[in-house]
């Protein structure tokens, strides 16, 4: 017999995996459902096809998923990047057995092709580390849109611990070497770790 807590649940969950459908490919343990500066699902330059984007949201519904029945706070403790069927994840987990438990979940999911694991092990220690990087995420997201303008809405900014990293899909790699460089002028910024997938026009 299911309970009345447990249909709750249920419906939240259900709630968070509709929304996250819709939305661009980053997950933030911040600003939970937002990334990249736009709430909307994107399709920048002819770079990806809208078939592409919709297998990626459908990963990105999946991961999301298996980290919300994993417990552990995986889905809140790592923030996960879709592009292509190559997932990036970033974040603060307390142990190496839940880094390489996220990882494994990861790869239960179909259409996986590659996982770059960039989840650290340690935690939050002040709420000054934890609003530092807040501060920086949104400076870098305010630095790429003064440098690329519309198109920085196809890059994901995550920073942890003062690192930025970068996801996202570019024809301009003349554009992206001059956002990387303007990143790296941002107050606290310790690294700069570029996975930015570099395409050409047809």
């Amino acid at each position: 017999m299911v309970t009345a807590t447990k249909k709750i649940k249920n419906i939240i969950i259900a709630s968070i995996l509709f929304t996250l459908a819709f939305i661009n490919f980053g997950c933030s343990p911040t600003n939970i459902l937002a990334t990249g500066g736009s709430g909307a699902l994107v399709v920048a330059e002819g770079e990806r096809s809208l078939g592409v984007v919709i297998d990626d949201a459908t990963i990105k519904v999946n991961i999301a998923a298996k980290f919300l029945n994993a417990g552990d706070n995986l889905f809140v403790n790592i923030n996960t990047s879709v592009l292509e069927g190559r997932i990036l994840l970033t974040g603060l987990v307390e142990n190496q057995e839940l880094r390489i438990d996220a990882v494994r979940l990861v790869w239960e999911v179909e259409g996986v092709k590659e996982i770059i694991n960039e989840v650290e092990i340690g935690n939050r220690s002040t709420l000054k580390d934890y609003a530092s990087d807040l501060w920086i995420n949104t400076q870098a997201r305010a630095v790429a849109a003064k440098v690329v303008g519309l198109k920085s809405v196809t890059f994901n900014f995550e920073t942890i611990q003062g690192k930025i990293y970068v996801a996202g899909i570019s024809s301009r790699p003349d554009l992206l070497s001059d956002m990387i460089s303007a990143l790296k002028n941002i107050k606290g910024v310790s690294e700069i770790v570029n996975y930015v997938i570099i395409k050409e026009k047809d």
